[in-house]
Order: structure tokens, then sequence, then C-alpha cells
């Protein structure tokens, strides 16, 4: 879908970890389209995956009839090309401010822990907030960065 210079890609489906792949193929796409280079298209990779598998296992608690949305949008933002990505599930939700630090010392052994201080660490933005429409989501935003041999760094 587009609009006003925004391209929007939604994706819906059943909370199963064979979907992974197949959301990485969209996001790397839309990635590769507003410029990210190689770094920034591998830190949106982990992130988009680790959401999404967040969404299946702890979100819809691997219910495969619930489901898993997925929104990407590519803009231009104050001249910069970003990513936009929303990843919704049918969860109980939580408050994300009980999120536990993996850093501390009780945690750093934990298996698991990781994922969204990994998201909020690779991406621009991020937002992890009850939806709206139910369950939680986390909205997450990638700026492209100008390269030297793009015209932007000339004196």
């Amino acid at each position: 879908m587009r609009d006003n210079g925004r391209h929007i890609v939604r994706l819906e489906f059943s909370s199963v970890f064979e979907m992974l792949d197949f959301v990485q193929v969209v996001s790397d796409h839309l990635a590769r389209g507003v410029g990210l280079d190689d770094d920034a298209l591998h830190w949106v990779s982990v992130a988009i995956r680790e959401s999404v598998i967040n969404a299946i296992k702890h979100g819809n608690r691997n219910d495969a009839t619930k489901h898993v949305f997925v929104e990407f949008e590519t803009a231009v933002r104050a001249h910069v090309p970003e990513l936009a990505i929303r990843v919704r599930d049918e969860g109980e939700g939580f408050d994300p401010a009980t999120l536990k630090s993996p850093l501390d010392p009780e945690n750093l052994l934990k298996s698991s822990g990781r994922g969204i201080f990994l998201i909020r660490n690779f991406m621009d933005d991020v937002q992890l907030q009850r939806a709206p429409e139910g369950g939680m989501e986390i909205r997450m935003v990638k700026r492209s960065q100008p390269s030297a041999t793009d015209g932007s760094a000339r004196a």
C-alpha cells in the first residue's frame, strides 16, 4: 500500500516459528530499499527475529490459533530514509516497566531476557506498549545513515 510517499506492508500469520524466514525476507527487502548498509541490515534482522519470536513464544504462548501482526513502513522523514516496524501479538500483555535488566548480576547467566535489551540497542527508536487492538506491540525504527560515497559528505 502506498500513501503519501510511504510504503506499507502488513503481514498476519499464525504463531508458528516457520514464518520467521518469510518475515525476514520481507524485512531484508524493505531495509535494502531504504538504503540500510550491511551492518544495519544485520541488526534490523536480529531485532525483527527477536520481536517475532517474543510475540509467538511469550505473547501468544505458542498458541497457533493466535496471530502475529507485523507492519513495515518505509518513509523519508527530515530527508532521512527510515524503516519502521510494528510487531503485535494477541497475548495478555505485560507492564514493560517490569522488565529486568539482563546486565544485573542475578540475570547474567539466565538463558532468556535479552531480546528487548538487544532490540533497544540495535534500533534507533523503540516503544513497547499495550496495543489498542489488544495484546502487546513493539514499534521500532531504523534510520538510514548517509554514506561518504552518496554525495552528502561533499565539502
